[in-house]
């Protein structure tokens, strides 16, 4: 088993950026979904389950210490000092670009994703100090060859999954309660991950609506 690819996410939802080598640290991937939209009229953390528009958008380097520059699908970019406007504008909402730090981040998902606008929205809160979904499980892992994610009925793009680690063979899925090594990182692995409608989203460069994926998931 080899590492094929590295992802990370600066900001929550927005597609991610390649890399050849990571630091992990106690909140998964250094820099990874350490930055989010916050709704303010909610105060509920943005994601692509809601604004399916973020996933048009792009990180457009690694971001240093300050805000990441976000690049908008007209190609307008965004800086520390107009992000908050651009960024409400673009999704006629009033937004905030924030980063994680220790209050837990409130998120929501349809509890139907085949009638998202007539069912209930269900919210829960994640982890402190990053904007993952998931209080346990912080970096997530998929294999080229699955045949619960990948090759489910597809093969299907990879950017659907959103992973941090692309491996080159074997099942994810064995992996399940083991103890496996990444270079010099040690993870746990503690559970499958919860697939939500994300996975069949539209993406920039031609990752198409596909409801299908998380249907064959969920059988």
């Amino acid at each position: 088993m080899r590492v094929a690819e590295l992802w990370w996410y600066p900001v929550k939802s927005v597609p991610g950026l390649r890399r050849t080598t990571s630091p992990v640290g106690p909140h998964g991937l250094a820099g990874d979904r350490q930055w989010a939209l916050l709704d303010l009229d909610t105060d509920v953390v943005l994601t692509a389950r809601r604004v399916p528009e973020l996933l048009l958008a792009r990180v457009e380097a690694d971001p240093d210490d300050g805000p990441p520059t976000l690049v908008l699908p007209d190609g307008t970019r965004t800086t520390a000092a107009t992000a908050d406007a651009v960024l409400s504008a673009w999704l006629d909402r009033s937004v905030r670009l924030v980063p994680a730090d220790d209050t837990p981040g409130t998120y929501e998902i349809a509890a139907d994703f085949e009638d998202e606008a007539a069912g209930p929205w269900l919210a829960w809160q994640g982890p402190p100090g990053s904007f993952h979904d998931s209080t346990r499980t912080l970096v997530s892992l998929v294999s080229l060859v699955s045949r619960t994610t990948i090759h489910a009925a597809g093969p299907w793009d990879v950017r659907r999954f959103r992973p941090n680690v692309v491996l080159d063979a074997g099942d994810e899925d064995a992996l399940v309660g083991h103890r496996v090594r990444l270079g010099t990182a040690v993870l746990d692995i503690v559970k499958q991950i919860d697939r939500c409608v994300i996975t069949t989203r539209p993406q920039r460069d031609g990752v198409t609506r596909d409801l299908d994926v998380l249907r064959t998931i969920n059988r």
